[in-house]
């Protein structure tokens, strides 16, 4: 499926005024002052640059800041002021950084990113054939897209489970590709004074559009695609503050919003399978989430997320009535089929310009069900793909799945038992 819309649903424009704004003039003076001092010269267009309010707010301000004789004229760049900080200014920059070292893009109010996120919850259309196109590089069987496809449009919560091996991961990377739009998320957002970093380029992939009138504390991106192993731990479910800058970093989830979240290998976390359902109960249930400042002001925020499950494990032993009743859509992904495996074993080794005989890929199935479990997994046909790869660079000669290579390389997969 193409990406083809980039016009977000929510789109506002470039603020104007102190009051458009949304956020206490307060904190924007602590910002404004704050990058002055770390600059030591600065002037209104890097101002506007750097902090993302317009010139026209920042001037009204630096009028302010001049009239209290915190900020002192050193020159013009064109119609523009060079300027820094007088003594008390400097001063004044000292105690603001006492509660926060942050002098980055302006946050956007907390009502601004709920409506945001109420403006941005996905809406899927899709079918077989579009979900087959987005799931182009897989060989799946049509039972399974014939699930996936409703539990897509639902946007809810899909637990994936079965085999290892079975694909379950891959299946919920490539979800992402249902979305044909662009979201846009904030810098950071601020919650009584306080600033949470919302945008995260490894997370947020980042749309350069021409012509788009929209208030620069936004970013305009692909929705987004978080993905949690082993290394959960409770607190990357909520804020953490870093004590030497004074701001907060979201957690995981507000990072996913209007996108997708997935929980792999669910089960396996340092975090417990209870401990981890008993945090999202309500938010699975209600769609909005709870976050606490570190002074105890606790705050509501989106959840308006797509999370996936995804485990090896036997969803009974995992969690129990209540919590699986929240997830509504539970798809158990089999082994593949014969015709499947022989599929997905030519296009690993076309693609790897693997040499093969004729009846490889059913040689290859029977030693992979006499060597391993006696069921056939998506995995098997790519890693003895590695191996036979990995064989050729060894001896120096161009990569082949004749039988004895594919023996020694199933010797080399499979565990003898």
């Amino acid at each position: 499926m193409s990406f083809v819309n980039t016009k977000p649903a929510y789109c506002p424009p470039p603020p104007e005024t102190m009051d458009a704004l949304g956020i206490p003039p307060g904190l924007v003076q602590d910002l404004v002052v704050r990058r002055a001092y770390a600059t030591g010269m600065t002037s209104l267009q890097e101002l506007s640059s750097v902090l993302k309010i317009s010139p026209i707010v920042l001037e009204n301000l630096f009028r302010e800041l001049r009239h209290q004789q915190l900020v002192e004229v050193k020159g013009m760049l064109g119609n523009d002021y060079s300027f820094c900080l007088t003594a008390a200014g400097r001063s004044l920059a000292v105690d603001r950084y006492q509660i926060s070292h942050y002098a980055g893009a302006a946050p956007v109010s907390l009502k601004q990113y709920h409506k945001a996120s109420k403006m941005q919850v996905a809406k899927i259309r899709i079918d077989r054939k579009s979900l087959r196109q987005a799931f182009s590089d897989m060989v799946l069987p049509d039972k399974l897209l014939d699930q996936l496809g409703p539990a897509a449009i639902a946007q809810t919560s899909i637990f994936l489970y079965g085999p290892t091996g079975a694909g379950k991961t891959s299946l919920a990377e490539r979800i992402l590709r249902i979305y044909q739009d662009a979201i846009l998320v904030p810098y950071a957002v601020e919650v009584d004074s306080q600033i949470i970093q919302l945008y995260d380029p490894v997370v947020h992939e980042r749309i350069e559009v021409e012509g788009l009138e929209l208030d620069p504390r936004w970013v305009l991106c692909k929705r987004p695609l978080v993905i949690a192993g082993g290394e959960l731990t409770p607190q990357m479910l909520e804020l953490r503050l870093d004590d030497s800058t004074g701001v907060y970093a979201a957690p995981l989830q507000m990072k996913a919003n209007n996108g997708v979240l997935v929980i792999d290998d669910f089960g396996r976390q340092l975090m417990s399978p209870r401990e981890l359902l008993n945090r999202w109960m309500v938010p699975l249930d209600r769609r909005v989430d709870y976050l606490a400042l570190k002074y105890g002001v606790k705050f509501q925020i989106p959840f308006d997320i797509l999370v996936i499950f995804s485990t090896n494990l036997d969803p009974r032993e995992l969690a129990d009535e209540a919590f699986l009743r929240r997830l509504q859509n539970k798809i158990y992904v089999d082994p593949v089929e014969p015709s499947l495996f022989d599929e997905i074993f030519r296009r690993v080794s076309t693609a790897r310009n693997i040499a093969c005989e004729t009846d490889t890929a059913e040689y290859l199935r029977k030693l992979c069900l006499m060597e391993g479990t006696g069921e056939l997994r998506a995995c098997f046909p790519a890693d003895i793909c590695n191996i036979l790869v990995a064989i050729a660079n060894y001896e120096g000669h161009p990569p082949s799945a004749m039988k004895p290579d594919i023996e020694r390389a199933v010797r080399l997969y499979f565990a003898q038992s």
